[in-house]
């Protein structure tokens, strides 16, 4: 349990041992709050439950204030001074003593700091990148790849189950154009006449296709006839990309543990079975020969077509098929994220899903915005090779993949990203990620100096005295929070949480390690320092870790 909780439910339990001692009124009190004070003056935690019952129980704030105070001092072991502000805050500050003891356990813990484990996990389905199967990567995929995986690492943290899906669009016209243009440059490699699609898929990759089916598919395309031969190379251009795709993203250390194929959806015949689903339960109508979804009864701004009326679904009809299919798996919670400009898509899909199992909170649409590359201020395109791709394999390459993981983390994913390529590759502290791998390493260094001086580590003759300044105080409060920084980041699905926390935590350090010599004479202090150090360089490489970046033990 995280200290957030753990106030929580102190100020939960003030409150009920003033009613029972007929100190306040038996009321249906306020939802407590439990907030973090803009200003360190005014406690670690702070609460406005008395000014929010002020109303309720026809008391002034201050007088119900100054009655919680005196039960929520009653717990001496978490909480140190308590106070109370106008017009009527409670604030908490954490005792020394516990934020002591909750070093050494981050010491103890170590790689598990931070985790929780729950009797019975949530099971959750977070479905993210699902590039088109027809090309490389661009960055916007790499930045929801970085997103979504970071977002899965949370929820693991917190306890819950996730499975991580990849989509294969490999179904449609899209297919079979891409097989249309890589027969268009086979027979331009073997000199043969060809007519290159109007609207086919062109650059260098194509080619590139086209060569590896000439090399292991030679004979297989010398018997088979102009039609079958299309559905053949297209069959084989998609395994191409596909396997492509998922050695860049494991080279990202993003692993996919179901990788979905939509044509499986219609070989299986679930489309039919989803629609069927649909028409049962009177959500589905026919006017001019096509079946309609009724999606504005779930907030769409129009109704949307799911067969046309030649009887071919539609795109959104198989897109309902497939969440369907993981309705049927047994997830409790679905979550997708999305490319930019699809916020029109999400409310009939919404609303199909809600249709499919009559919960509407079962499914999360979440957005990663787009992302411009900046060099020396300008927007810049990655590769001539690729004509108008910036791909996710060329930024690897490019800056690494701890800076591009990060990079696409730092902000919210809902905001625009301007990734400046010169800073990505500067390594000073000015680039974020040195920043703090930096600090992880810096912690490292120190380490190995007492290790040559033969000092051994003791962090149980830790001193509250030597851990009573600002410095180490900022330090301890920061570690005793991460536990609730990642509940808070899983929660609203925002990675970036943990990146802005990580960044403060190497500031402070930074601060400390000017300010404090960490190895002295004097043992207590030494011992104590290390011990604080150990904590940080612990807590910085777990939270490292949750955003699939490596923490150096040197630079």
């Amino acid at each position: 349990m995280n200290i957030k909780s753990i106030i929580y439910n102190i100020i939960k339990k003030s409150i009920e041992s003033a009613v029972a001692e007929g100190k306040l009124p038996d009321a249906a009190y306020p939802a407590i709050k439990v907030e973090y004070p803009k200003e360190s003056k005014f406690g670690d935690y702070s609460t406005p439950v008395a000014l929010e019952s002020a109303k309720l129980l026809k008391r002034s704030p201050m007088e119900i204030g100054e009655i919680l105070i005196q039960y929520i001092k009653r717990d001496s072991g978490i909480v140190g001074l308590v106070e109370l502000s106008k017009p009527g805050f409670i604030n908490i500050f954490i005792s020394l003593n516990y934020l002591k003891e909750n070093m050494i356990k981050v010491i103890d813990e170590r790689e598990n700091y931070g985790k929780s484990v729950k009797n019975n996990p949530i099971k959750y389905n977070i479905e993210f990148v699902s590039a088109n199967p027809t090309g490389p990567m661009n960055v916007v995929s790499a930045r929801a790849a970085a997103l979504g995986d970071s977002i899965a690492n949370l929820i693991e943290a917190r306890g819950d189950l996730v499975d991580r899906e990849f989509y294969v669009n490999d179904f449609g016209n899209q297919v079979d154009l891409l097989g249309e243009s890589v027969l268009a440059r086979i027979k331009e490699i073997k000199g043969e006449p060809f007519i290159f699609p109007e609207d086919g898929y062109r650059g260098e990759y194509i080619k590139d296709i086209a060569r590896s089916i000439i090399d292991n598919f030679h004979e297989e395309l010398n018997h088979i006839n102009e039609e079958d031969r299309v559905k053949f190379i297209s069959k084989k251009s998609v395994e191409f990309n596909v396997a492509n795709q998922k050695k860049d993203l494991e080279d990202f250390n993003v692993f996919f543990k179901r990788w979905f194929r939509e044509s499986s959806l219609h070989e299986k015949g679930e489309v039919g079975e989803a629609l069927k689903k649909l028409e049962d339960s009177n959500h589905i109508y026919i006017e001019d020969g096509k079946k309609i979804f009724k999606s504005t009864g779930f907030g769409d701004d129009k109704d949307r077509v799911v067969v046309r009326d030649d009887g071919r679904p539609t795109y959104l009809m198989a897109d309902i098929a497939y969440h369907y299919d993981k309705l049927e798996r047994g997830y409790d919670y679905l979550i997708d994220i999305w490319g930019p400009d699809h916020h029109g898509y999400i409310a009939r899909l919404s609303g199909a899903v809600e249709a499919l199992c009559n919960r509407r909170d079962i499914f999360k649409v979440l957005i990663s915005q787009q992302v411009n590359l900046i060099m020396e201020g300008e927007t810049v395109k990655m590769s001539k090779r690729l004509g108008n791709f910036s791909t996710m394999r060329e930024l690897i390459d490019e800056v690494g993949v701890d800076v591009s993981r990060f990079f696409f983390i730092m902000r919210s994913m809902d905001s625009h990203l301007d990734f400046d390529l010169a800073l990505a590759k500067k390594n000073s502290s000015e680039n974020p990620v040195f920043y703090l791998q930096y600090a992880h390493a810096r912690i490292c260094s120190i380490f190995r100096e007492a290790d040559k001086r033969g000092i051994e580590k003791h962090p149980e003759k830790t001193t509250a005295e030597n851990l009573d300044n600002s410095e180490a105080l900022t330090i301890l409060k920061l570690l005793a929070r991460f536990p609730e920084e990642i509940s808070d980041a899983a929660d609203t699905f925002e990675p970036h949480k943990i990146a802005t926390y990580l960044m403060r935590l190497a500031q402070v350090y930074h601060r400390f390690y000017t300010e404090h010599r960490v190895i002295s004479d004097d043992d207590l202090k030494t011992q104590t320092n290390l011990a604080l150090c150990d904590a940080v360089r612990i807590t910085i490489k777990n939270g490292l870790k949750l955003l699939g970046v490596s923490a150096p033990e040197s630079m």
